[in-house]
């Protein structure tokens, strides 16, 4: 038998770790897809492939092309195109494939959220009034406060928002995660933030400013999630990990 090939659609911490725990495995041969947005992505402990794939058409060639023997899907959780087209392309070529989806934040007691289900509700949720407003939406989605020009807003982002906002009073913070809670805490206060609009991307590595949110009194505006349907799905890395070996077994006990 010869080495099981994984494409790993990646960008997220779990898809890195995950990466990682796999890259020393002499029975594998790894690749991560990484979908290009960022300027300078951190490095990877794997080959790494960059770009879209064209569709779930493209992709569906792209796994057999290569010989992709399993698929696992670490996209961010709102990137749901991508997983749409992820679990299209496994039927279409036949190829087994599984998501890991890091579990999404509920809120707890001293929490004030306002959920809503885009960046476009959140931005029209903030009301007429003048606000300051802590925008932690990333870059894509950031132009839709241009539509409610009457708040301040200070937007958080790896890359440079392009092209900038049209509103008024905007700041742009340039910063990559994990962010600490300490942090923005005093992110919070030094800009005396009225509300926060964030994802509900879940995981460690941005909850910093929900936990901020909460010990100061500060509203947040969630974006929650749509259903992802298709591909069954894992929440950990562990998990990850064991799904990967019983399915190495499963191709060993078959010869394959």
């Amino acid at each position: 038998m010869g080495k099981v090939r994984i494409l790993i659609l990646g960008g997220t911490t779990e898809a890195r770790a995950l990466a990682t725990s796999l890259a020393a495995r002499t029975d594998l041969d790894v690749i991560l897809s990484l979908a290009g947005r960022t300027v300078d992505p951190a490095s990877q402990p794997v080959p790494v492939r960059s770009g879209g794939f064209g569709g779930a058409e493209g992709l569906a060639r792209y796994l057999h092309d290569e010989a992709i023997d399993l698929l696992i899907d670490a996209t961010h959780p709102f990137a749901a195109r991508i997983s749409t087209n992820a679990s299209e392309a496994a039927a279409r070529s036949g190829v087994s494939a599984f998501a890991l989806r890091r579990p999404a934040w509920v809120p707890v007691e001293g929490d004030d959220w306002l959920s809503v289900h885009s960046v476009a509700q959140a931005v029209a949720a903030l009301g007429a009034e003048p606000l300051r407003v802590f925008l932690a939406t990333g870059r894509q989605e950031a132009h839709q406060a241009n539509a409610a020009p009457q708040h301040h807003y200070w937007v958080r982002s790896v890359d440079p928002v392009e092209p900038p906002l049209t509103v008024p009073k905007v700041a742009y913070i340039h910063s990559r995660g994990p962010f600490r809670f300490a942090d923005e805490l005093d992110m919070l206060q030094r800009y005396a933030i009225d509300v926060v609009v964030a994802k509900n991307s879940g995981g460690d590595a941005t909850y910093g400013k929900i936990e901020a949110a909460r010990r100061l009194g500060i509203k947040v505006v969630m974006i929650e999630r749509a259903e992802t349907t298709g591909l069954p799905v894992v929440e950990t890395v562990a998990a990850a990990l064991d799904r990967i070996d019983h399915f190495v077994f499963s191709l060993m006990k078959r010869g394959v």
